[in-house]
């Protein structure tokens, strides 16, 4: 019996990723009012969450251990994030950015291997998330300059979707990802 193929996941997890994390780094800059938390939160819940979520499973299901790893985790905070703020409370927000900028350093060396487009989406999050960690620890600080990372992160992750889809469904190259800057070996 033939296994059935699926389609790559990796598109749709990126473009929820993208749209919510846009969307909120506009409120983080000061570009969007605060007020529009509530756009944030849908699409946390719905898009962000339950869109990698759903991608993150499919990885599994594919063998690829770190697009399971990146959308599960990345639908589970978003999911958080939604219960976080729906919950009103603020104490150990800064550590909960603090660790999810960890497991992003760490997924981040997993893209030396990957594409460039990856490595610079995953770059531009763990900075993002240490920004946001380190202004929600020192108000003075501020979460702007992680905001305007995150919102750079954001754009990233839409391209790297578009160039997925574009690529598959030209069956060539259209808009480049990159090559990986070191080739995986096998142990």
């Amino acid at each position: 019996m033939s296994e059935t193929k699926i389609a790559d996941p990796g598109p749709l997890g990126l473009a929820g990723f993208g749209i919510t994390t846009c969307i909120l780094s506009l409120i983080n800059t000061g570009e969007v009012n605060g007020k529009a938390i509530g756009v944030v939160l849908g699409l946390a819940l719905i898009y962000g969450g339950g869109g990698q979520l759903l991608a993150g499973i499919w990885e599994f299901r594919k063998g690829n251990t770190f697009g399971a790893t990146a959308f599960s985790s990345y639908g589970a905070f978003w999911i958080a994030f939604y219960l976080i703020v729906k919950s009103g409370t603020t104490v150990g927000v800064g550590w909960f950015l603090l660790f999810f900028g960890i497991l992003t350093l760490y997924l981040w060396i997993g893209t030396f291997f990957l594409n460039k487009a990856l490595f610079w989406v995953f770059l531009t999050l763990w900075l993002a998330f240490f920004l946001l960690a380190i202004g929600n620890f020192d108000p003075t600080f501020g979460s702007t300059a992680g905001g305007w990372v995150g919102l750079l992160c954001g754009l990233l992750a839409l391209y790297t979707s578009a160039a997925v889809v574009t690529n598959a469904t030209a069956g060539r190259v259209v808009l480049p990802v990159g090559k990986p800057f070191r080739q995986p070996t096998v142990a």
